[in-house]
């Protein structure tokens, strides 16, 4: 089976919106991103409620991840436990490095913020597709770097490979289980204007390409 991780944007209007308004905007955005995911995965889109710890409960034996930040929303379904998060490639305080990832783990890269958040989304993505929170992100450790876009996370007695997709400085990962992957990126908010989510035309897509698990 292939995956289709879909990253949509949000309005101007919509990344300047603060507090529940923005989170309302998020939401709906990424409910629009999961929507496509369903379709193009040729499943329909179910009731999306969640269990213990906030985890995303499966529809139909469907499950479903998702992830925003300011500019971007990120959503992706699949037959298994699956995984997603993004983020924007920025500084941040000194301190964190080191609470992400402990020095045996900084030793397997160079120590930059792109690595920082590789490492970051790496773990959110594979704690979301196991069901718990952050508590357990000292839990999770990066067991090895395979490539530029592919790594191996431990955590609870299983290695999860992660995939990596970069644009506009921020960075997604994905856990797959050696899924194929066929990332949708779509740049122009106004392709969303239609309150029913359909595939974007092919002058919206960015970037889509399929690579190997």
């Amino acid at each position: 089976m292939t995956l289709h991780p879909v990253i949509l944007p949000l309005t101007p209007e919509e990344q300047h919106l603060r507090g529940r308004a923005r989170l309302q905007a998020q939401s709906q955005r990424s409910r629009e991103a999961l929507a496509l995911s369903c379709e193009a995965s040729g499943v329909s889109l179910g009731p999306l409620e969640k269990g213990d710890r906030n985890a995303p409960l499966p529809f139909h034996g469907t499950f479903w991840s998702i992830s925003h930040k300011s500019r971007f929303v990120a959503a992706v379904v699949g037959p298994a436990p699956i995984g997603i998060d993004i983020e924007e490639i920025t500084p941040r305080t000194d301190g964190l490095p080191d609470h992400i990832a402990a020095q045996d783990e900084w030793a397997l890269a160079d120590r930059r913020w792109e690595t920082f958040f590789r490492f970051w989304t790496a773990k959110e993505a594979v704690l979301k597709a196991a069901g718990v929170g952050l508590a357990d992100l000292k839990k999770a450790r990066i067991h090895a770097i395979s490539d530029a876009d592919n790594l191996i996370v431990d955590y609870a007695s299983k290695r999860w490979t992660v995939r990596h997709f970069r644009f506009q400085n921020h960075i997604v990962s994905l856990t797959h289980d050696g899924h194929e992957i066929a990332w949708t990126l779509v740049l122009e908010p106004h392709a969303l204007d239609d309150p029913e989510p359909v595939p974007p035309q092919p002058q919206a897509y960015k970037q889509q390409h399929s690579q190997p698990g």
